[in-house]
């Protein structure tokens, strides 16, 4: 069993309400240096919350995720871990990661899968 931290990946449409809806999981297994992620954009449910919200635009920014989790662009110079903790960084904006958590898997790919459809 390997140890790995997680993070919901959440959209804030109002960050000074803190109504969010998760919309994926970001996993980082340091042993297996195993970053991941997994996302389930539901669009119906933000706009519900925030009818305003300009979907397009967080789309953008969400599937923006899984290229910096691949190493993509400027990212590509980080290391998994490094990767992980630049995205779970606090921030004020629309698209941010929760409190990150940890947990014991033998499989970090099965556990992201199992964590999103419990999370989200």
């Amino acid at each position: 069993m390997n140890e790995y931290e997680y993070a919901a990946l959440r959209v804030v449409p109002r960050v000074d309400r803190g109504e969010c809806v998760n919309v994926g999981v970001l996993l980082y297994c340091r042993f297996a240096v195993h970053l991941t992620m997994r996302l389930a954009l539901d669009l119906d449910r933000l706009r519900a919350l925030a009818p305003d919200l300009d979907l397009d635009e967080v789309a953008l920014a969400v599937h923006a995720w899984p290229r910096t989790v691949a190493g993509e662009g400027p990212a590509g110079v980080l290391s998994p871990g490094e990767r992980f903790r630049w995205l779970t960084a606090p921030r004020s904006t629309v698209v941010q990661a929760g409190p990150v958590h940890t947990g014991l898997t033998a499989d970090p790919d099965a556990e992201a899968d199992r964590l999103l459809s419990r999370l989200v």
